[in-house]
């Protein structure tokens, strides 16, 4: 990936061209050179860290004072370093005060420029990412500058090679150790001692989505809900941000823990998903929404396989701790290209690190005409390269045919023990989704009345097929047993025999609970 160089056109100064600005001297034809720098993107750091002074503590991680192009700019960036040591504001009026009490302020232009860097900046945005722009110009103007010593030598009278040679040696490792001192903040910001990185990491994670050991989404981790078109992916998403929201407290029987405000990348027909919310939402809602709700309408800037970092921006500019992306072929290039799908995977795990949840639906591959729709899906069967699916913390799968009122939802990969199969009821009209507690275990075991289940039994008709796989059968023991130990139900413990013969492990649900309920 290449290098940014700028969030504007590089070498221009479209309001600070009253500042002096140093040149590189061309001793070749005597002629000044113009020096590499970006005065947008210092504006925009210094403007950002005017705006909120804990800015201050990540950019100067990323920064020298002298990484600055201007003069004017490394005296305000001293001030601001300054007034965040004092624990004091850094708005425009307490830094033109700092300014003023060292006699720099009308050096730098005074208090209406100070409002203008205090314009640069929007809200939340990326000053890491400016600051890593404001570094890369130094760097290239340190090396010119090496470049110009080595050249001053070469063409000195009586030049020695030797000692040109040498002092090339040297500038060259003066310029390698100030790139590994100001890049030393980014290789020291998410390192920690192994200690604290294994007692300081929970040993469960908190379910945004399910509860302890039946997590459907998981903090810290991305939920990817996958399924062909017209299966109801995005109306339960659509439903997942109204609980993030605090309209909703359960989805699909599961509780949804509320967050703080939502992101919602509808790069996927804005228009449909706009309609589909208006069957869930009315007047009552519109404060919430305005406030807490954000929808970013068709396709991004740029791909996330292109620039990686785009996603965590966007959440910071909007301030959202929840970003849903609605779909993942709209905002990366080439699904199948594993190069894109490990860029992709760098976005996501980029976001994440930041404490921003996520969201992702996404489709599978095109099944043959001979694909059964009760063949229970893989994860194979989901479209892209295998990084999208190998950085996700859980995938959830729609199984069933567009229009569909009734599909199925399996757990492909999962945080702790495995939700569903699940048969979830779509009602259309009114945008909103439930589960079929008719193959409900304990449902099913009360149905069954005192001649009760074996584990078979259950995951046969849990799952529809007549000869479950093991996995299945052992799902459906755990059911049975944690039934057992609720009270909800009683166990009748086999005979083994020989040959085809003995008995197996019986359930029946106990009557204490049957009577209860009818």
């Amino acid at each position: 990936m290449s290098k940014p160089t700028g969030i504007g056109p590089a070498n221009t100064t479209p309001l600070t061209s009253h500042l002096p600005r140093p040149m590189a001297p061309d001793t070749t034809s005597g002629t000044p050179l113009p020096m590499q720098h970006d005065a947008d993107a210092e504006m925009a750091v210094l403007g950002s860290c005017m705006y909120q002074s804990a800015v201050i503590d990540a950019v100067r991680q990323v920064l020298d004072p002298g990484d600055f192009y201007q003069p004017a700019h490394t005296t305000i960036w001293h001030a601001l370093l300054q007034l965040r040591k004092e624990g004091a504001p850094t708005d425009a009026i307490a830094l033109s005060h700092q300014l003023k009490s060292t006699g720099d302020l009308t050096r730098v232009g005074g208090p209406p420029y100070l409002h203008t860097l205090a314009s640069a900046a929007s809200v939340g945005s990326g000053a890491e990412y400016y600051a890593d722009i404001v570094r890369h110009h130094a760097d290239l103007r340190a090396l010119q500058a090496t470049a110009v010593r080595v050249l001053q030598g070469a063409t000195a009278p009586g030049a020695d090679p030797a000692e040109v040679r040498s002092l090339l040696t040297a500038s060259l490792s003066e310029a390698a150790d100030r790139a590994r001192r100001s890049s030393g903040g980014r290789l020291q910001r998410y390192a920690v001692d192994g200690w604290s990185f294994v007692t300081d990491t929970p040993a469960s994670t908190a379910p945004v989505w399910g509860t302890p050991g039946k997590t459907a989404w998981a903090s810290g981790e991305s939920l990817m809900l996958v399924g062909p078109p017209g299966v109801g992916k995005s109306t339960i998403a659509q439903q997942i941000v109204l609980a993030r929201l605090g309209l909703l407290a359960q989805v699909l029987d599961m509780p949804v823990q509320q967050g703080e405000k939502v992101l919602y990348i509808a790069a996927d027909r804005p228009s449909q998903l706009a309609r589909a919310f208006t069957r869930v939402v009315d007047q009552a809602h519109q404060d919430v929404l305005r406030q807490r709700l954000v929808f970013w309408s068709g396709p991004l800037p740029a791909s996330l396989n292109a620039e990686p970092q785009l996603l965590t921006e966007l959440a910071a500019e909007h301030g959202a701790d929840t970003v849903v992306i609605d779909s993942l072929k709209d905002v990366v290039g080439k699904l199948t290209d594993d190069e894109a799908g490990l860029a992709y995977n760098n976005a996501r795990q980029q976001l994440l690190r930041d404490g921003i949840e996520l969201l992702e639906l996404h489709h599978q591959r095109k099944q043959g005409p001979d694909a059964s729709r009760n063949q229970r899906p893989v994860l194979d069967q989901v479209y892209g390269s295998a990084w999208f699916t190998a950085g996700a913390g859980s995938v959830l799968f729609l199984n069933g045919a567009a229009g569909d009122p009734v599909v199925q939802l399996h757990h492909l990969k999962t945080v702790d023990d495995e939700i569903g199969p699940l048969p979830v009821i779509h009602d259309h009209p009114r945008g909103t989704s439930r589960v079929d507690t008719s193959l409900d275990p304990l449902t099913l075991l009360r149905q069954a009345g005192t001649h009760g289940l074996t584990a078979r039994q259950l995951a046969t008709q849990t799952t529809g097929e007549a000869n479950p796989r093991p996995a299945d059968l052992a799902k459906a023991r755990r059911r049975l047993e944690a039934l057992t130990k609720s009270g909800h139900a009683i166990q009748e413990t086999g005979a083994g025999g020989g040959a085809g013969g003995g008995q197996a492990t019986r359930w029946t649900a106990a009557t204490r609970h049957i009577s209860a309920v009818s």
